[in-house]
């Protein structure tokens, strides 16, 4: 027991816990959302993508379906690599299918790919780039590789009556290179770039 009492040292325990509540859980959290809403205000409020009239289309950070109403991927987009994430890019769903590279399961669904993703496109189903038949660990990865970007250049130039020269700088435009210039892999992300094939901010 300590020598004052045991009622001294718990006034003491309780102040220090309230104190630290409110450095710790109010305050702090405060002074960082400020900082973020001043320095980083797209970031901070979600990295949204609108349309012209200010409609929400989506999220920089999140990846998402190009489809048609009967769930076919629509021509005139670049689309994403396959999800896990519950029925494909579902945001309560994160994950990936935990499937080992050997597992009969996804052999078969790499395959189904390989042949959804070469017919659409119209290049060989051999020797197409590892994202376009595989999903991302958290299913909603809203980036692919140049390489897979390349090979949907033609078919949405064709899509959109555009030059495929005009395609390939817009896809270069939305290319984001290693960060720090050796970490990672480069990537296009899917959302910024066909929102800039609509013309969406």
């Amino acid at each position: 027991m300590p020598r004052h009492g045991l009622l001294p040292t718990l006034w003491t325990a309780l102040r220090l816990t309230l104190v630290m509540t409110l450095i710790l859980g109010v305050a702090y959290p405060l002074v960082v959302g400020v900082i973020g809403a001043l320095a980083f205000g797209h970031q901070a409020a979600g990295s949204w993508i609108t349309d012209a009239t200010g409609r929400v289309r989506g999220s920089e950070l999140v990846g998402q379906t190009f489809l048609d109403a009967s769930g076919a991927p629509l021509p005139q987009y670049f689309q994403p690599r396959p999800s896990a994430a519950g029925d494909g890019y579902d945001p309560t769903a994160s994950g990936g299918s935990n499937l080992g590279p050997e597992n009969p399961e996804l052999v078969k669904a790499i395959g189904e790919w390989q042949a959804r993703v070469a017919a659409f496109n119209g290049v060989p189903a051999q020797g197409l780039p590892p994202d376009a038949v595989t999903a991302s660990g958290s299913g909603l990865d809203p980036h692919i590789s140049p390489e897979y970007a390349a090979i949907q250049t033609a078919r949405v130039a064709a899509a959109r009556g555009l030059p495929v020269a005009d395609v390939r700088a817009l896809v270069a435009a939305h290319t984001a290179g290693r960060d720090l210039g050796f970490i990672g892999e480069p990537r296009v992300n899917v959302m910024t770039l066909n929102a800039a094939l609509d013309g969406i901010k």
